[in-house]
């Protein structure tokens, strides 16, 4: 009995000692295994991450949008500042041609109105009167005062229509401040209104106008009409009206504006073929 038992005592003896033996390796295994895990773990992570697709760049429809975009901007930023500035000249010019007619308006009138009075004065002594209360001087007549007011106000309103067109261009054919001027449409436009003689629309029909009466060159008043004879156009193609002290009017060619110019100039004076009296005191209205 004693046997049997120290056997099977000896029996489990053996069988803990392999028990014990064989821990210390299944542990070291589970590790080893652990550490295969991992490291294939990291380099499936490591192999996904370098497959990993990056961010697809910007299409370059959508760049291109955007470049379009602000090229746009920039268009329109540059159209807005150059109309601004191109607002900005109108705007200058327009003053500066208020300016000159201004100046033309506020100086001028003076002059012509001295200039007409001097005028009035001396047809006085040469024209017979119109009016019932009319004096005679010997073998003339000479006007009465209303007449004589009626007379300068009829020149004076030609003088400033005329005025008032300085600056604007020239218009082959025009006769109106919305259209221009040419050299007879001018004149036509200042003298239509004022007379009751029938004003013809080209400088050669002007010059030979029978209710116009030929003025000598030393001879000539403010209103007269100056005529000359340039491209040999018949006998005058062209035609201004005299502002007194020299100077005339005119609307010259295509490309210049409405102005005043010297008759002492050589151009003129080698060109002049003499003048007309459209406003006297019997073509008056």
């Amino acid at each position: 009995m004693r046997v049997f038992i120290t056997l099977i005592f000896v029996f489990f003896s053996h069988l803990f000692v392999n028990v014990a033996q064989a821990a210390p390796h299944t542990n070291a295994e589970k590790k080893a295994s652990a550490s295969t895990d991992d490291k294939h773990l990291k380099k499936n992570q490591t192999t996904k991450t370098a497959k990993k697709p990056q961010t697809p760049p910007e299409p370059p429809k959508k760049k291109a949008t955007q470049e379009k975009a602000k090229v746009a901007q920039n268009t329109k930023s540059t159209k807005t500042t150059a109309t601004k500035k191109s607002s900005a000249d109108v705007e200058t010019k327009s003053t500066a041609s208020k300016t000159t007619s201004s100046r033309y308006h506020s100086a001028t009138p003076a002059k012509l109105v001295k200039g007409l009075k001097k005028g009035a004065d001396a047809t006085e002594k040469k024209t017979a009167a119109i009016k019932p209360g009319a004096k005679k001087a010997g073998k003339e007549l000479v006007l009465s005062e209303a007449h004589k007011r009626r007379y300068q106000h009829a020149k004076m309103t030609a003088m400033n229509k005329l005025m008032g067109q300085i600056g604007k261009p020239y218009q082959w054919g025009g006769n109106s401040p919305y259209t221009g001027f040419d050299c007879s449409g001018l004149v036509y436009y200042a003298y239509k209104d004022v007379v009751k003689i029938p004003i013809p629309r080209t400088a050669n029909e002007m010059y030979h106008l029978r209710d116009a009466a030929p003025i000598n060159k030393g001879e000539l008043e403010i209103g007269d009409l100056v005529f000359f004879r340039i491209n040999g156009r018949g006998t005058a193609d062209h035609v201004g009206v005299y502002l007194g002290n020299g100077k005339f009017i005119q609307s010259p060619r295509t490309g210049a504006d409405i102005k005043i110019s010297k008759l002492s100039e050589d151009y003129w004076q080698e060109h002049y073929i003499g003048a007309r009296r459209v406003v006297t005191p019997q073509t008056i209205r």
